[in-house]
This record gives C-alpha cells, sequence and structure tokens, in this order.
C-alpha cells in the first residue's frame, strides 16, 4: 500500500514540504478512503488547503448582520488575511483588505461606526467607504496633501470580491471564480422559494463555538444523517433516520433532509410566521447544506440558519451560528427557545468533531471507509477537497 503521507524536497525550491496521496480518496464510495490524517493536522497541508480551497472559491465569510448600518465597519481575520467589512453610504457590503495603501497599516483595529472617511491611524491617509484615497495629507511635503507621483484613484483600498446570498457575506480571495450565481446555480435554484427577504432575529440569534477540530471535520459531521440516532437522541425521538433523505450535488454541496419539521410552539401553542409563498413540501420537511467550503445552512418554513466555520489553524475552528426569521417582528421568548434549542443540538456534535479531531493523530489509521449507503455526502465533500487540490497540484506535477 502506498504511504499516505510523504516529504518531498527539491533543493531548488528550498524546505521540504507534506504532500498526500489522494488517489484513493477520489475513488468510488465503495473503494475510497477518506482524506489522509495529514488534512487534518498538518500545517503545511492547512496551507495548501488554505489556497486550493478556501481562497479559490467562494467562502463564508460573515453576515450583512454583522454590519447593519450605514457606516458599520467591522475588522476580521480570515485565515491570517486581516480584512474589513463596512456598509458604505450607498447601503452596500464591501470586503476590503485592512490595511492602508501607504505603508500597510492595520486601518480599523475594532468595530466603530464610520462618520466620514476610514482614516489610518499611522500618516491620516483616508478613504471613503467605497475604498476611494480621500485625502493624503502632507503626501508631497509639510502642507502640500498632493504629489504629483501619488495618483489617488489607483491607490484606493484593494476590494475583496463578494457576494450576499441568504446575508451570508461569500467572499472570493483569489479573484478568479466563476460568479457566485454560475458556482451555486443548482442550490440557489433549489432554495429558489427561500429568495427572499430574511430577518436576523438580533443580539440573542446569534452565538459561537470554539471546537478543538480542523474545519472541515464540522462539515462532514453536518452533511449526514447517520449518527442521528446516538449523538442526537432527542431530535431522533421524532425526525428519525429513516425519515431523512441525502443531498448531493457534485463539486458544490452535499447535506441531508428531513421529511418531519415539527414547528417550535410556546405555551399558548404560538409558533413563527412562516416564509410567504412556500410550496406544500416545506410544510413538513426543512433540509440542511454545507455550500462548499464553510457555510452550513438549514432552511425550515419558519426560520433559517447560517454557520460559518472561520478555520483558526489546522486543530481548532470558530462556529459563528445565526438565526433568522421571515419576519422582523417574531415574540422574543420564543426566539431565546429556539436559540437554547439549535445550541443543544450543536453542543451534542462537539465531542464528535473533537473525538475525531485527536482520533487523527492515530499513525495507522488510513482516512477511514464509507458506508456506501449512508455516507454519500461525506464522501461527496471528500471528493471535492481532494480534486481541488490536485488541481492545484497538477501544474507543480507538469514541471
Amino acid at each position: 500500500m502506498a504511504s499516505l503521507v510523504t516529504l518531498e524536497q527539491d533543493i531548488s525550491e528550498g524546505p521540504a514540504m507534506t504532500t498526500t496521496d489522494l488517489d484513493t480518496v477520489c475513488q468510488p464510495i465503495e473503494h475510497a478512503n477518506g482524506l489522509p490524517n495529514a488534512h487534518y493536522i498538518d500545517p503545511d497541508i492547512f496551507d495548501e488547503e488554505k489556497n486550493a480551497v478556501l481562497f479559490a472559491g467562494w467562502a463564508g465569510l460573515a453576515v450583512g448582520a454583522d454590519v447593519p448600518d450605514t457606516g458599520d465597519a467591522v475588522p476580521i481575520d480570515f485565515l491570517g488575511m486581516p480584512l474589513l467589512m463596512v456598509r458604505d453610504k450607498n447601503g452596500a457590503v464591501r470586503v476590503f483588505q485592512n490595511t492602508c495603501r501607504h505603508r500597510g497599516m492595520i486601518l480599523v483595529d475594532a468595530p466603530r461606526k464610520i462618520e466620514g472617511a476610514i482614516r489610518c491611524p499611522y500618516h491620516s491617509w483616508c478613504y471613503s467607504t467605497e475604498g476611494r484615497l480621500v485625502s493624503t495629507p502632507h503626501v508631497g511635503g509639510p502642507g502640500q496633501n498632493t504629489h504629483p507621483d501619488i495618483d489617488r484613484s489607483l491607490l484606493g483600498l484593494v476590494e475583496i470580491r463578494s457576494h450576499i446570498w441568504m446575508d451570508v457575506i461569500w467572499i472570493n480571495i483569489s479573484g478568479d471564480a466563476e460568479p457566485f450565481e454560475t458556482v451555486n446555480a443548482d442550490l440557489l435554484e433549489r432554495w429558489s422559494e427561500f429568495d427572499k427577504p430574511i430577518h436576523h432575529g438580533g443580539a440573542d440569534s446569534r452565538f459561537q463555538l470554539e471546537i478543538n477540530c480542523n474545519w472541515k471535520l464540522a462539515v462532514e459531521n453536518y452533511c449526514e444523517s447517520y449518527h442521528l440516532p446516538w449523538v442526537h437522541p432527542g431530535l431522533n425521538s421524532y425526525s428519525r433516520l429513516e425519515d431523512h433523505y441525502h443531498i448531493e450535488k457534485k463539486q458544490t454541496f452535499a447535506g441531508q433532509g428531513t421529511y418531519v419539521y415539527r414547528q417550535l410552539k410556546d405555551d399558548q401553542g404560538n409558533s413563527f410566521p412562516d416564509f410567504d409563498g412556500l410550496s406544500q413540501t416545506w410544510d413538513t420537511a426543512a433540509e440542511y447544506i454545507t455550500a462548499f467550503p464553510n457555510v452550513l445552512l438549514g432552511v425550515h418554513r419558519d426560520h433559517v440558519f447560517s454557520i460559518i466555520l472561520l478555520p483558526q489553524g489546522p486543530e481548532k475552528t470558530i462556529e459563528n451560528i445565526h438565526l433568522y426569521y421571515a419576519s422582523d417582528k417574531t415574540d422574543a421568548g420564543l426566539r431565546a427557545q429556539n436559540t437554547r434549542l439549535w445550541k443543544e443540538v450543536f453542543a451534542e456534535d462537539v465531542f464528535v468533531v473533537e473525538g475525531m479531531q485527536r482520533g487523527r493523530h492515530a499513525v495507522h489509521f488510513d482516512g477511514g471507509r464509507f458506508s456506501p449507503a449512508m455516507d454519500s455526502p461525506t464522501h461527496l465533500f471528500h471528493e471535492w477537497v481532494a480534486t481541488r487540490i490536485q488541481a492545484r497540484r497538477s501544474p507543480l506535477a507538469a514541471e
């Protein structure tokens, strides 16, 4: 059997780097292994995936509700890259590199309201909320705020390509992915009935989990319903394993759905209002899909949620969870109850993903085998990751 992890070194290219054998990952599920251990614990592989998987495609960064009002500015690091989310004066959300074009100084180091311009604290170069460089004090010498060699029109903030869907702020760091609507056309069509305003529940409808695992394990666990009877016995008591079905679209998304969704009700029998215009399919159904690479989404007749996975390194992930409703006027007690229930469900998964993470340090683990009947969404995700990495490696292999 071929070694799953090897070290290759070309003296002309510097230090050794870790590489992995991904051929078995891309086999049909009946014969495939999961991703090798290095894809969960090795810093070199983490950096490779950062570029091939997370920077090259449309990754989730945050939600529009994080910058709800005109002038709101929130700094955020994405895999070590300093970014700045801004709601500009026209109400559009923009994402910029959080660095001044002069000397690379961080522009905003804490969330705040931009009343006038984004001012660099180092030399006071100023930018509009649309990213234009509007002021360069003393750049031509004391009292001279212009210089013939400083063309402000060429020195605006570096804007990161972004798109908003389901209020998620999706970004393409590389800048060369196909348009979001093209890449995710099938998912947008599948959930077209939810293409309408959604309303964030507010402070009581957002929470964060810090998980000691690689981000991919959170995706893998979310994609499948196989674990429900043992990890989520309460949920499984009414939405049983046999009530679930697989959702799969190669190279785009994977997940699960259920034919049994029970609306939450308070003591008086009140529930959240439904989204307008939904077909009867959604009276009792719900679906849970990972939009590759790192956004976990759930839709129901009366609320939706997003979970954005922010990798913090090979073995740590932050999950930012947001709940949305069909109306901006929902009962606070019912919202709090819904948040509490989802917290309990997601917390039940923590020991599983952290346990799998510890298991990836077992040197003889070969990536594991899949149940052809139950694990196909997870295998589809593994195959997608593997093919993205192989595509990035192929130019090197050809040299």
